[in-house]
């Protein structure tokens, strides 16, 4: 074989054997989800069964995302990041601050005195496609969350059990484009005291209970998006009741890779204080 001949023959292969980009970057705007209040992708308070970052099946995605939350009588902000692997599998860490302000000092704790936890996950995705596919199969993902409370003394003192526990969830999820509406359903196996702040069973209940999270959006454009959500949650304290959570948001991608996200958020009553509702916003970087 001549070199003319052989170089004719690598130039013919050689397109076919380019490799996909790292970061592809292929998926419809919005579709990824945003950022949960445990980190990973989804809604503000719902886990969804999207693999978060911008990846599709040929590439990998990154997020990151900083929260905040304004109650009426306490603080909350979180922030951290998410890595998607082929759209197949996600895996996220967060960091959540919760200020208890001058509720600090009425609790004994000290005025100002802050939560904190640290969340890292891990989400696969099962069968489904959110977007694509028969509109009887949503895409159905399982994920496990690991929580710790970094304030393990507090939180035993006021009846945990543990300062560590672990969530397991399982979603469907469905984008119907021709409606613009997208549903979600998550049921998580939980024995989190305020999403783990107050760390992990309690005198009313020590194991894990099927919790349920629902939400509902529609696409007002490609980019501008509304809906709502509904949490249930356990309440394992002796000292508190804990209630059910719920929200409206409205999220807007306004580029491609970055995402604003409002909402009115209700947790109901926090550590005896009723009537703990306000405002969210969170802001998304995703790639």
């Amino acid at each position: 074989m001549t070199v003319l001949a052989g170089l004719s023959i690598w130039l013919s292969v050689a397109p076919e054997a380019h490799a996909d980009p790292l970061f592809d970057g292929g998926k419809l705007i919005l579709t990824n989800g945003i950022s949960t209040i445990e980190g990973a992708s989804g809604g503000g308070l719902a886990s969804w069964a999207t693999i978060a970052g911008m990846e599709t099946d040929r590439g990998v995605g990154v997020s990151a995302h900083v929260t905040g939350i304004e109650l009426a009588d306490y603080g909350w902000q979180s922030h951290g990041v998410s890595v998607g692997i082929k759209d197949r599998l996600e895996l996220s860490y967060a960091r959540q601050n919760f200020d208890t302000r001058k509720v600090g000092a009425a609790l004994g704790l000290g005025e100002g005195y802050r939560f904190n936890q640290d969340i890292f996950a891990a989400k696969v995705r099962l069968v489904g496609d959110t977007v694509y596919g028969s509109t009887l199969l949503p895409q159905i993902s399982v994920g496990v969350q690991h929580k710790r409370s970094l304030d393990g003394t507090i939180v035993k003192a006021v009846g945990a059990k543990s300062a560590e526990g672990t969530d397991f969830t399982a979603s469907a999820t469905k984008l119907f484009l021709s409606k613009s509406v997208l549903v979600n359903a998550t049921a998580r196996l939980t024995n989190a005291n305020q999403f783990g702040l107050l760390g992990f069973g309690g005198p009313n209940q020590t194991d894990r209970t099927l919790q349920f999270e629902g939400s509902v959006a529609y696409m007002l454009t490609p980019r501008l998006v509304v809906g709502g959500e509904y949490r249930t949650r356990p309440s394992n304290l002796a000292i508190a009741r804990e209630d059910d959570a719920h929200d409206l948001f409205v999220a807007w991608a306004f580029t491609r890779n970055a995402t604003v996200t409002a909402a009115y958020a209700d947790v109901g009553s926090v550590a005896t204080f009723d009537g703990q509702r306000g405002a969210l916003v969170s802001l998304q970087f995703a790639f």
